[in-house]
């Protein structure tokens, strides 16, 4: 369940409340005693005095209390003679821990903690590092690894993405939807609510509203239930007119007094139903950039570094006029060092940035909100900036960006953080430039505003570069992607999207190489320097060798789901059985009976998990 709404609507609110934070102030929350419940806030969580992996492992409490526990009987039973009650005690002690550990999966517990800090970014040799090192965002990560691993019952997360780049989101995303518990966040990133939530939440004017369907349905489903509101609106404004009239007209007369005194009572009766009203269209607009060059901006072997840490090397970048980019990369790859090599506000140690003929650069990035003047007005720092028609509609601009009313009058030094970004963003975007350089624009924006943003985007003439991990954002407003790794850069046509599915095709090929026996870089010589036949003669058999290592675990995954239907159906009609009161007249019947459904349920979890390893197989060998 997505649970969605403008800035201030409630969610985390509501989301403290359901994991027993805040109380409410009338009402209860209830649940059954087994269970559990974890939250994720946006930020705020900082741990230290472990290595990264003694703090994930934490998660597993009650494996590492049993853990030490068996440890302490096996030490015990150095000292004890064998023959003594005392050894045969603890030798039963040390048995029974060893079930329950077996129970909890315990020998899973080191290939989980890995798999899960691989999934969220983090390398292997991150793992011995404490975590008193990582960045705010890096322990967020840490902190919903925790929350992962223990698996509770009711999974609740805000803003879970915002601090993942999109390899670390797609795994997440893929993650989510096999997870076995409820799953309730906050976000405002479209494509995940889209791929996760089966329904939606919606809090407006301090009321819920529940849509079945994912974000897109909801937002179809709102505009009819509007309309349907709407129109019973109006049909009840007009009864209520007509009863009005018909007071007004006969009130003074005798013979109608009891015919009056009805309607009076009627129209009291009447439960309103009341319209909000709908929010006025926003359009924001750029001011007409002036014309540049061709080339806006090249880089040549660029190269940055913090210290002993190489961040940027061999870097080489033409950006053209009309360019629309998006850069990806993973967390610490250099994208935001490279957003500020291109706006000149950072430093290179080697290399070559020329700009291009009246290039005139806007760059947004979220620390410039520290810089915005403390004792000037909000509204004061656009109009200082702002120019032509672009004056005239400051306070819709800046409504756009959550300020309404007499926010706009607010000094910068009340503003919360996420404000002050906000504010920072329209400052950049109110000024005459014709090459946007923007760090995570969306960040602290809600759905609406992001979408006068995108629009504004779309329309706008000049080029712009755009770091982000929402790609529900850039996807429509980008032709190229920029992929920034540690060891250089690459550029890619097409939106984020299509880089994700080529990335999957290649991965799929590189599968086909290892099972065809030969390495990814010797595969791609081989084939290229062959003839047309020879190469599909090389890729028959790279695809007869993948069926031949498929066609088995296939053939076992049909046999596993043939006998989990037989099982399954036959759990159905013991069930239906234990539904009729009469089924438990005689006493053998209902011991079968009960030792087979026992049995069964017992055979078919461990058909169910089989049926995951081996479907899991299939998915690491078959191309995607």
């Amino acid at each position: 369940m997505g649970f969605v709404g403008a800035n201030g609507a409630g969610k985390t609110s509501l989301l403290k409340i359901m994991a027993g934070m805040v109380s409410p102030d009338t009402g209860s929350v209830s649940k059954a005693k087994y269970v559990s419940v974890g939250y994720l806030p946006q930020d705020g969580i900082c741990v230290g005095g472990n290595t990264l992996y003694e703090e994930v492992e934490s998660a597993f409490e009650e494996v590492i209390a049993l853990r030490e526990k068996l440890d302490e009987a096996h030490a015990r039973l150095g000292a004890l003679s064998s023959s003594s009650a005392e050894c045969v005690e603890t030798l039963a002690i040390c048995g029974e821990l060893q079930h329950r550990l077996e129970d909890l999966d315990a020998h899973q517990m080191e290939s989980k903690v890995g798999r899960v800090l691989a999934g969220l970014g983090f390398a292997q040799h991150d793992f011995h590092r404490i975590t008193d090192e990582f960045s705010g965002g890096w322990q967020m990560r840490i902190a919903l690894a925790k929350l992962l691993l223990r698996e509770p019952s009711v999974l609740l997360l805000d803003e879970p993405t915002n601090h993942l780049d999109i390899e670390s989101q797609q795994w997440l995303e893929e993650y989510l939807q096999r997870y076995d518990g409820a799953v309730i966040l906050v976000s405002h990133d479209r494509a995940f609510l889209d791929a996760l939530c089966s329904r939606i939440l919606v809090l407006a004017h301090g009321r819920p509203e529940l849509y079945v369907g994912n974000y897109s349905f909801y937002e179809k489903e709102q505009a009819g239930r509007r309309q349907l509101r709407l129109s019973a609106y109006e049909n009840q404004q007009r009864q209520i007119d007509q009863a009005q009239r018909f007071i007004d007209r006969f009130r003074a007369k005798a013979t109608k007094a009891s015919q009056v005194q009805s309607r009076v009572k009627q129209l009291e009766k009447i439960k309103r139903i009341e319209i909000e009203d709908a929010e006025a269209p926003i359009r924001f607009r750029f001011p007409p950039p002036p014309a540049s060059g061709r080339v806006v901006m090249e880089l040549q072997g660029i190269e940055k570094s913090y210290g002993e840490n190489r961040v940027l090397e061999g870097v080489d970048l033409t950006i053209y006029r009309g360019d629309r980019i998006a850069v990806i990369g993973v967390n610490g790859a250099g994208k935001s060092t490279l957003a500020r090599v291109l706006a000149g506000v950072e430093a290179i140690d080697a290399g070559n940035r020329a700009i291009g003929y009246n290039v005139m650069a806007a760059y947004f990035a979220q620390q410039q909100a520290e810089d915005l003047e403390a004792t000037k007005q909000a509204l004061q720092i656009v109009e200082e900036v702002a120019v032509g028609d672009t004056r005239k509609a400051l306070r819709n601009i800046l409504g756009a960006f959550l300020f309404h009313g007499d926010d706009v009058f607010k000094p910068v030094g009340v503003l919360s953080g996420g404000e002050k970004s906000r504010l920072a963003l329209a400052k950049m975007l109110v000024q005459p430039s014709n090459f946007l350089i923007m760090d995570e624009p969306t960040n602290h924006l809600d759905m609406r505003s992001k979408d006068i943003l995108q629009d504004a985007l779309q329309n706008f003439k000049g080029t712009y570069v755009i770091v982000s991990h929402d790609r529900a954002f850039i996807d429509p407003i980008v032709s190229k992607v920029l992929e920034v790794r540690h060891d250089g850069v690459d550029l890619h046509l097409g939106n984020v999207s299509d880089y994700l599915h080529r990335k999957r095709m290649d991965e799929g090929n590189r599968k086909d190489s290892f099972f065809s026996g030969e390495s990814g870089a010797s595969a791609g010589r081989s084939l290229g320097g062959a003839s047309e036949k020879e190469r599909r003669r090389r890729e028959a058999e790279q695809r007869q060798e993948l069926s031949r290592t498929l066609k088995p675990l296939k053939e076992r995954l049909r046999h596993i789901e043939e006998s989990i239907a037989q099982k399954e159906s036959r759990r159905t009609e013991i069930e239906t059985l234990m539904a009729v009161p009469d089924f438990y007249g005689d006493g053998d019947t209902v011991r079968m009976t009960a030792e087979e459904y026992s049995l069964l349920k017992s055979r078919l979890e461990g058909e169910y998990e089989e049926w995951t390893e081996v479907s899991e197989k299939i998915g690491s060998i078959e191309p995607s």
